[in-house]
């Protein structure tokens, strides 16, 4: 019996997690329309795709254009007869201190992170309602729970997001075919903080653990599958949103001490717009480089580390009244 094809979107498709889940649903035969800045390396990835077989269209996409996302859609409906899968994905980091950062930069990323999402999902939703199903799904990351220090602008696109699909889930109650999945990783081995705008001088790494995108693309494919409301990936992700939830201001200020300590000791450079504004050349792979697999085995020091701050956590709260 033939598996039927779905017809699946993706935007920021060119590198890190959007490039991974591409390829995730290549190997499960879909058919990929896929979306990016980067029209050279979207090239690229889409003859990646085709060597699992997929049929693959892409476009030269900024999802910070409303209009171009509605021609996305229309052209992905054409393509598949229909579209079954929307992958809200593209996204951009800006990291130094808020009053020091360009209040441009920090609009850009509003608008990629946030609006970009909204507008995805305003042009693929009449499309799910006329065909009565569909499935939307936003890789949104632990920072829908966790604010990130010396990252406002980010932060807030990430919380906004989280409040946006909670809403539309509600709005979509009368359409039980039409799902809104988010997902939210933790922190991945993926090229985004060499992209990233950086005001703060200092060279930028992430921090420990950091996870395979491969894994974040096997999740999302599952949620293609088996959709729900939310999924979190990785151990580290599900510890990080129970401490921000329990302990929100000391765990704030846990994230501010080691971000300003690590920055006293990093090595300096210039201070850069990354790819706020425009696609950068380099670096357009899935995996980052950190040379950390992103295996839970890899990560046991770390994710017991984080366990037993949060026991500590919660014995001072209970017992320190």
């Amino acid at each position: 019996m033939e598996i039927k094809k779905r017809t699946v979107v993706i935007t920021g498709a060119s590198s890190g997690a959007g490039r991974a889940i591409a390829l995730q649903f290549a190997r499960k035969g879909d058919r990929l329309f896929l979306a990016s800045r980067n029209l050279l390396v979207l090239e690229e990835v889409a003859d990646e795709c085709r060597i699992f077989g997929a049929e693959v269209k892409y476009r030269e996409i900024d999802v910070t254009d409303y209009h171009a996302m509605l021609n996305l859609a229309a052209a992905a409906d054409e393509f598949g007869a229909g579209i079954d899968v929307w992958v809200n994905n593209a996204g951009v980091l800006a990291v130094g201190a808020f009053d020091e950062t360009p209040m441009e930069v920090s609009a850009q990323v509003l608008k990629t992170n946030l609006l970009g999402y909204m507008h995805g999902a305003h042009a693929v939703m009449p499309y799910f309602k006329k065909q009565g199903k569909g499935i939307l799904i936003n890789n949104i990351s632990i920072g829908g729970f966790l604010a990130v220090p010396m990252g406002a602008a980010y932060s807030a696109s990430k919380f906004g997001l989280r409040g946006f699909g909670q809403a539309l889930k509600a709005e979509l109650a009368d359409y039980p075919n039409i799902f809104v999945c988010d997902a939210f990783p933790a922190f991945l081995d993926s090229p985004g903080i060499q992209h990233a705008a950086n005001y703060t001088g200092k060279h930028l790494k992430p921090a420990p653990p950091v996870y395979d995108p491969e894994r974040l693309a096997l999740a999302i494919v599952d949620l293609a599958d088996h959709p729900k409301k939310e999924k979190m990936m990785g151990s580290v992700s599900v510890l990080l949103r129970f401490s921000a939830g329990l302990f929100p201001t000391l765990t704030q200020l846990i994230a501010g001490t080691v971000i300003k300590g690590y920055l006293k000791r990093a090595d300096p450079i210039p201070t850069t717009n990354g790819n706020i504004f425009t696609p950068v050349a380099y670096g357009n792979a899935v995996h980052g480089g950190w040379g950390i697999p992103g295996k839970p085995k890899a990560h046991r020091k770390y994710i017991a580390g984080v366990a037993a701050s949060l026991a500590v956590l919660a014995l001072v709260k209970v017992f320190g009244k």
